[in-house]
């Protein structure tokens, strides 16, 4: 087996397994069944496919933009590899798809059409997927099939179900229904893992929920015949196509985010060049993981809590730090200057918070991706053609985004 046999069949191998996680991950956020921990069959794997096949799609249309416009700049490159992620809750199936340059790219302007490509592509298949979503919304009588315990309240059932009181209500009766059905022992083995926590401490009931980009609630506002149809943001994951066309605006808002080699990096290096660059996305990073730590750690926290977690968090701020190249002194100082700002504002007002699940990314972006765009080795300024889709690829950013996109509370 020659080595482009082996890189195709390793290429191949992903993507089935992409498709296979993201279908399972899509039937675990339809009806919350997930194979060999529930009762399930070759349907509910088919039903998932109202996910996959759109999200695939969607992140195949922005790999394929990079990949045909580096083929058109005879820049060599592999085709896309898929990351498949295991369909657990909360989890998406998939860490989007990457294809691997495999020779620097020496022109700027090439640089910067490579970059555009992907999330101007991708961008438009998601306009086309929510297009379909929101112009096919089921009657809103669909939310009892998946949640039939709502039915009693009818459409106004917003009003009831998202409560403390409910869920434990719908706690004791499931515990309820294992004793009747002898399966007690499966609920304590974790079957029903909310269950028991009901009998051995005050449990918690936190209600998941999205908070929609502007696109979003412009297709929402433009697109819906009736109002009514519109999916609470509890239940949004219940909704295949426009679940998929949520997480496929956050992984282009991601990807367009303008720093390092990010493809919003490669975009604004084009349009202000090395030095600029720098300077804005070093900005833009700092307010970025300031933004995202707001909140974690409080005054509030008690002293023993505190004595831990301050200098576990520093050392997590320096090592997304280290993507400025400064020296360790200049590092350190910028993570107590970020931590020291985020526990006074938490000290004026503990109700302020960031979005915490953004510090993983902002690792990623600090220590993988780097801050600063590496100088191309041929700057080329752009013609006003590239300018215009360069400025509206970060029109794109600030409709796709979303501060917190997926939030337990």
């Amino acid at each position: 087996m020659n080595k482009n046999t082996k890189t195709y069949l390793i290429q191949i191998i992903l993507f089935v397994l992409t498709v296979i996680t993201t279908t399972m991950a899509g039937e675990l956020s339809i009806h919350g069944k997930l194979w060999l921990l529930s009762d399930y069959s070759w349907s509910d794997f088919q039903n998932g496919f109202a996910y996959s096949v759109p999200l695939l799609l969607i992140l195949s249309f922005h790999e394929f933009g990079h990949y045909f416009t580096a083929v058109y700049h005879k820049v060599k490159t592999t085709l896309p590899y898929y990351i498949p992620l295991p369909p657990y809750p909360f989890l998406i199936g998939t860490m989007g798809a990457v294809i691997r340059i495999l020779e620097p790219i020496r022109s700027s302007k090439k640089n910067f059409d490579v970059g555009l490509a992907g999330p101007l592509a991708g961008f438009v298949m998601a306009l086309g997927v929510l297009y379909y979503g929101y112009t096919h919304l089921p009657e809103p009588e669909y939310v009892f099939e998946i949640h039939p315990e709502y039915e009693e309240f009818g459409l106004a059932y917003q009003d009831h179900v998202y409560t403390y009181d409910f869920h434990k209500l719908q706690d004791s009766l499931r515990y309820v229904e294992a004793r009747e059905a002898d399966s007690l022992s499966a609920v304590e083995n974790g079957v029903n893992d909310w269950s028991v926590r009901e009998f051995k401490a005050a449990p918690e009931y936190p209600n998941m929920y999205i908070q929609k980009p502007i696109l979003i609630l412009l297709f929402e506002k433009y697109l819906v015949d009736d109002p009514v149809k519109i999916p609470n943001e509890r239940e949004y994951m219940h909704y295949p196509w426009l679940f998929a066309g949520f997480i496929a605006l956050i992984f282009t808002a991601l990807n367009l985010m303008p720093v390092g080699q990010l493809d919003g990096g490669h975009i604004l290096y084009g349009l202000i060049g090395y030095k600029k660059h720098k300077w804005v996305a070093s900005i833009i990073f700092l307010v970025f993981l300031l933004y995202a730590g707001m909140g974690l750690i409080t005054p509030y926290d008690g002293m023993n809590n505190l004595m831990l977690s301050i200098p576990l968090y520093v050392a997590f701020l320096y090592m997304c730090l280290k993507g400025l190249n400064k020296s360790g002194q200049e590092t350190l100082m910028y993570a107590l200057i970020i931590f020291t700002i985020q526990f006074m504002v938490a000290w004026y007002n503990p109700l302020l918070e960031g979005y915490s699940g953004w510090l993983l990314f902002g690792l990623i972006v600090g220590r993988v991706v780097g801050i600063a765009h590496p100088k191309c080795a041929i700057e080329e300024p752009l013609d006003l053609k590239r300018k215009i889709l360069g400025w509206l690829a970060l029109v794109v950013f600030i409709l796709c985004v979303s501060p917190a996109p997926i939030v337990m509370g």
